[in-house]
C-alpha cells in the first residue's frame, strides 16, 4: 500500500489528536462517549484538506463566510451527502437564503431581521434547518449575538412566532478571559429554554467547554493548523 502524502497524513493525526482529547474530556467529565461532537472550522481550508477528513470518515464541519461556503461545499456535499454543513458567521439578512440553501445547522441567528429572512427562506424551500442562537454572552460590540438580557425573550418568539426550529444557543467568550462563567451563562441558558445543543468552545477552551456541557465544539486551528483570521478558533 503506498504511502499517505506528507499533508494527509499530518492532517489525520491532528484530527485524531483532537478527538482524543475530547474523548477524554468526556470521560473526565462524567459523560457518555461520544456526547460531544466535534465541528471542524474549515475556513480559510481548500477542499482538497477537507476532503481528507470526509475520507477518514469526519462528517460535521463549519464555515462563516458565504462566498467561500458557496464555493467549496455544493460539490463536497453532492460526494458526501452525509456531511452536516453549519454555518457559524455572522450572518445578514440578505443572505439568508443562501445560507438556508446549503446550511444544514445555522449557529448565529441574533436578530429578528435575520430570523424573518430566515423564516422566509426555508419555508420556500421547503427544508430542514436547525438554529442556533448566538448570544454575545461577553457583550462586545465587535461582536454579533443577543445580549444575555434579550436571550430568552428572542428564543420564545423564533421558536412560537416565526416556527422556527432553534435546537440550541452558541457563543463566544471575551479573548484572554476565563471562559468559565461564559461557558455556565451559556449552559443555563440552555437549560432554561429546554434546548438540546449547546455549541460553546474553541481550539483554546474546548476542554473546558465539554466539563461545562458541551455538545458541539468548534475546532479550527487545531486540527488544520494556523490559518490567516482565524483568531483561534
Amino acid at each position: 500500500m503506498p504511502a499517505q502524502p506528507a499533508a494527509t497524513s499530518w492532517l489525520a493525526a491532528r484530527w485524531q489528536s483532537v478527538l482524543t482529547t475530547i474523548r477524554a474530556a468526556e470521560r473526565e467529565a462524567g459523560r457518555d462517549p461520544g456526547s460531544v461532537s466535534l465541528v471542524a472550522v474549515s475556513k480559510g481550508v481548500a477542499p482538497q484538506s477537507i476532503e481528507t477528513l470526509l475520507v477518514a470518515g469526519h462528517r460535521v464541519f463549519a464555515e462563516n463566510r458565504v462566498q467561500e461556503m458557496q464555493a467549496k461545499w455544493p460539490t463536497l456535499l453532492a460526494s458526501y451527502p452525509a456531511a452536516e454543513l453549519r454555518f457559524v458567521g455572522r450572518l445578514q439578512s440578505n443572505k439568508a437564503a443562501d445560507v438556508a440553501r446549503l446550511a444544514h445547522v445555522i449557529e448565529s441567528v441574533d436578530r429578528e431581521s435575520v430570523a424573518r429572512a430566515l423564516a422566509r427562506s426555508i419555508e420556500i424551500r421547503n427544508r430542514s434547518v436547525r438554529l442556533l442562537v448566538q448570544v454575545n454572552v461577553g457583550e462586545e460590540p465587535q461582536k454579533g449575538g443577543c445580549p444575555p438580557a434579550d436571550a430568552d425573550r428572542f428564543i420564545a418568539w423564533c421558536r412560537e412566532d416565526l416556527g422556527l426550529a432553534v435546537s440550541g444557543v452558541m457563543g463566544i467568550p471575551p479573548r484572554d478571559a476565563d471562559p468559565v462563567p461564559y461557558f455556565g451563562l451559556l449552559r443555563a441558558l440552555r437549560d432554561r429554554r429546554g434546548l438540546a445543543e449547546l455549541s460553546m468552545g474553541m481550539s483554546a477552551d474546548y476542554e473546558a467547554a465539554i466539563h461545562l456541557g458541551a455538545t458541539h465544539v468548534r475546532v479550527g486551528t487545531a486540527v488544520f493548523g494556523p490559518r490567516s483570521g482565524t483568531k483561534g478558533m
